[in-house]
């Protein structure tokens, strides 16, 4: 029953963590639209996989991360430029001709997804700090199997919701064209929003 729990739990955080309009997820829409499900899907397989990643080295590494704040502090700090650098780029690309679904253009959309994923510095101090709570509150056992049953299921709940923003989408592109014309611009100030509020954050 533990095992099948670990799973669960990690589903719940990673899905739950990613409800929100974020950098990962709107880029599976924008990958989406521009090109194809299919490519929406690569996408996410590849932004999913690195979450495996992030997770199993918080996790395995929680001691020593704790022991070593400064670390974090860094990983945070990086996390930032990189928001404001993919706002610009984003901000860049809308300028550009909206290519929609006639775009035919295979792009490796796996390994698009696995670099902007491996991007988001933010991800290991959160769950960092996640399994941190979850073991202080009994819920979590930061050892072997558990840990890697954990991040399985953050993988799995990583993947599903990137695929149901897959499916929105596509309602997008049926029922609000101008979004979908747009989504760039949108990722764009997302992401600059999101670089503001982790500087103030990071300045608490």
């Amino acid at each position: 029953m533990q095992y099948f729990l670990h799973v669960l739990l990690g589903f719940a955080m990673a899905f739950l963590s990613l409800i929100p309009p974020g950098m990962l997820n709107m880029t599976v829409v924008r990958t989406t639209i521009e090109k194809n499900r299919r490519e929406g899907f690569w996408f996410a397989l590849g932004a999913a996989t690195v979450v495996i990643l992030q997770a199993f080295l918080a996790l395995a590494f929680a001691k020593f991360f704790a022991n070593n704040p400064h670390i974090v502090e860094r990983l945070k700090l990086a996390g930032v430029f990189v928001l404001f650098a993919l706002s610009i780029a984003f901000f860049f690309q809308a300028r550009k001709k909206f290519k929609g679904e006639g775009s035919k253009r295979k792009g490796k959309s796996f390994v698009v997804g696995f670099l902007m994923g491996t991007m988001n510095m933010l991800a290991i101090p959160f769950y960092l700090v996640l399994s941190s709570v979850l073991e202080n509150r009994g819920m979590l056992i930061i050892e072997q199997p558990y840990i890697t049953l954990f991040v399985f299921g953050v993988f799995l709940g990583s993947l599903s919701l990137f695929l149901v923003y897959r499916q929105f989408a596509s309602i997008i592109q049926k029922r609000a064209q101008f979004i979908a014309r747009n989504i760039n611009y949108i990722l764009s100030i997302l992401f600059f929003i999101l670089g503001i509020l982790t500087v103030i954050k990071f300045l608490k």
